[in-house]
């Protein structure tokens, strides 16, 4: 089964709950390879990981097993792409030594799932709407200000009630993509400077 570009390599940290340079080592130590695209949005990462990818990371992670050989990785990532789709099993990835994926990365496979779905249909980018910056869809409200108003105090029940027409799961796609992908450039403010 050939694996499918889901997931931005930082979209596959942020949902597993891992550091960008972790999954970028996976990649380099050649545990998984990414799966190239064009960009989804204006400017975006041509690379992309399949979503089993977060189950892998987060598998790791919940099992404390990122000090793991490269070989026994290996084995739970072919264990992993192997399975069913839409399930996850119990790999063994060394004799006599079992990981049981269903129980550690299920329920954050699947919000990952439902990132992916609510990113698909709630997040554009077009060069005409604010210079390709992601936007939700239909909207020219950035997904950055959407991050900027969480950020400051505002929950999400506070702009639905000011954006009755979005979606919830819009704003939700729109502030893990936000996060997922910071703007790039010069920090706001003076940083250099201490507050005292």
């Amino acid at each position: 089964m050939p694996l499918t570009a889901d997931l931005t390599i930082r979209e596959t940290a942020a949902l597993s709950g891992v550091p960008k340079a972790t999954v970028e080592k996976a990649i380099e130590a050649r545990v998984l390879r990414t799966v190239p695209a064009p960009p989804r949005l204006r400017g975006g990462a041509r690379r992309y990981l399949p979503i089993r990818a977060v189950a892998y990371f987060r598998s790791l992670k919940a099992a404390d097993l990122a000090g793991l050989p490269t070989r026994h990785k290996r084995a739970i990532w072919k264990g992993l792409v192997r399975s069913e789709p839409m399930r996850l099993a119990t790999i063994e990835f060394a004799p006599g030594t079992m990981l049981d994926l269903e129980r550690l990365a299920a329920q954050c496979l699947r919000h990952a799932e439902h990132y992916k779905d609510a990113r698909d249909r709630h997040i554009a980018s077009d060069p005409d709407i604010l210079g390709g910056t992601p936007v939700i869809t239909g909207t020219r409200l950035t997904v950055y200000a959407v991050l900027g108003r969480l950020q400051d105090g505002n929950s999400v029940d506070d702009l639905v009630e000011d954006y009755p027409e979005i979606p919830r799961e819009a704003f939700m796609a729109a502030e893990l993509y936000a996060k997922a992908h910071p703007l790039r450039g010069r920090p706001s403010g003076r940083p250099w400077r201490q507050v005292t």
